[in-house]
This record gives C-alpha cells, sequence and structure tokens, in this order.
C-alpha cells in the first residue's frame, strides 16, 4: 500500500498576497503541512502542487517534492480542490510510474493540525477496507440556521429548537479535510475529495478553526503559536517544526 500527500498551494492568492510563502512561526506557511506530513510517519512520498518557483523552492526546502510546475488552468480563482487534487495525482503518477492506494489532502492554511491526525486518518484506512476516507472534524454544539427558497429562516435540525447545557446537548460536526484527510486514490482520479463511508478524527479546539487567508488570520494564528510556545505547550508539535 503506497500513500502520497499532495499540497495543493497556487501563488495567486487574493485576500493575503503570497500568504503561502508568508512567515509563521519562523517558518514559511506551506513548510507547515510538508512538516507535519513527514512526522506523521505513513506517507511515502510528499508533492506539492503549485504554479509558483518561489512556492515550490520554499516546499523543496521544507521536504516535499515538486517535479513540475501546476498548469494555468488548474490555478484559477474558481479552479475547484476537487479538479486541482485530480490532475495533480494523475500528473505525478504518469511522472513517477506506478499508482498509489492512499491519498492525504493537507493545506497550507491550515497549521493547527497534530501529526497524529494524519497517522489516524491513513492508518483507518489501512485497517478498514470498507473505509473510503478518514478526515477531521470540528466538534460543535452551537445552533445553525439556514434560509430557504422563500426568505424564511430555519434551524439546520429539530433539535436546535431545545436550549440546554452545552455540556448534555448533541453535537454536530464540521468538515475540516485540510487539516487531515485521506482518501482512496480511486476517489481522487474519480474527482471526488472523500467518499460515502468515512471515519471522522473529531477535534472541539478552538485554534483548529484558523484558516489563514487574511492579515488577521495570520496574526491570529501567530498569536496562538507565541501562546502553546510561550506554556510550553506542545501540542502540535510546534518545537518539532523548529528542529527540522
Amino acid at each position: 500500500m503506497k500513500t502520497v500527500c499532495i499540497i495543493p498551494a497556487r501563488g495567486g492568492s487574493k485576500g493575503l498576497k503570497d500568504k503561502n510563502i508568508l512567515p509563521l512561526g519562523g517558518q514559511p506557511l506551506i513548510a507547515w503541512p510538508v512538516k507535519a506530513a513527514i512526522q506523521s510517519g505513513v506517507v511515502d512520498n510528499i508533492f506539492v502542487s503549485t504554479d509558483s518557483t518561489e512556492i515550490a523552492e520554499c516546499a523543496l526546502r521544507a521536504g516535499a517534492e515538486v517535479p513540475f510546475l501546476r498548469e494555468p488552468e488548474y490555478a484559477q480563482d474558481l479552479s475547484t480542490t476537487e479538479d486541482t487534487l485530480q490532475n495533480a495525482l494523475v500528473r505525478y503518477e504518469r511522472h513517477i510510474g506506478f499508482e498509489f492506494d492512499i491519498c492525504v489532502f493537507l493545506t497550507a492554511t491550515d497549521v493547527f493540525r497534530s501529526p497524529t491526525w494524519i497517522s489516524e486518518a491513513v492508518g483507518r484506512l489501512l485497517t478498514d477496507e470498507a473505509l473510503e476516507s478518514a478526515f477531521s472534524v470540528h466538534k460543535t454544539t452551537k445552533n445553525y440556521w439556514h434560509q430557504d427558497e422563500f426568505g424564511k429562516w430555519n434551524r439546520l435540525l429539530p433539535w436546535m429548537g431545545e436550549y440546554s447545557s452545552r455540556q448534555v446537548r448533541s453535537a454536530i460536526y464540521r468538515e475540516d479535510t485540510g487539516l487531515a484527510c485521506a482518501s482512496r486514490s480511486w476517489l481522487w482520479r474519480a474527482g471526488r475529495r472523500i467518499g460515502d463511508n468515512n471515519h471522522m478524527i473529531v477535534n472541539d479546539d478552538f485554534e483548529s478553526c484558523i484558516d489563514i487567508h487574511t492579515e488577521f488570520d495570520l496574526y491570529m494564528a501567530e498569536a496562538a503559536i507565541k501562546y502553546f510556545r510561550d506554556t510550553g505547550n506542545k501540542k502540535y508539535d510546534f518545537f518539532k517544526h523548529d528542529e527540522a
């Protein structure tokens, strides 16, 4: 069973210019998922899909492979993650001459991940042949609403109309595949990121919600890293990142 980690990181970011190579915690943003994939110990190849030579250079220094640059049509504002992953996998497999069994997806804009989430995601697929994907989800007990076609606001689920302590409430889970996601390779080749039979890796940590797309997001991430370092909390292996 061969596992590849593919990290998409295009150069034309709009909300935060050159975000994928901006420094965070002493390293360029693109280095964070690369280091996490290495530390997970379950990935055979790490490939960064980018259209930028600057991002490619940073990714190579962090320990990833960038044997070719992404084609322009897969690096547009409206390019989907599914199309990007499908194209990257097929091109990379053609480049190295064999096909992978499991594909891991990580983003550079999500940095508050534990490498153990990656190893758990891959491990679940290795031990349970029925599973199609395993990925990170964020647990919340907050209420959600949606607006119907007539403009009326409705609770997302009926039980959300019953208010009680969050300690005993039912929960819902937000999909956060950018933090850690492993899927069968045939799903990616078919243009799908995840399958229908899935295992969820649950966390309810607020900092894992920081997805870096603006200057404020970057500021929040830097402040959170400083907090963990100042308190000696090695939850996300930041000190290992420094040593690598």
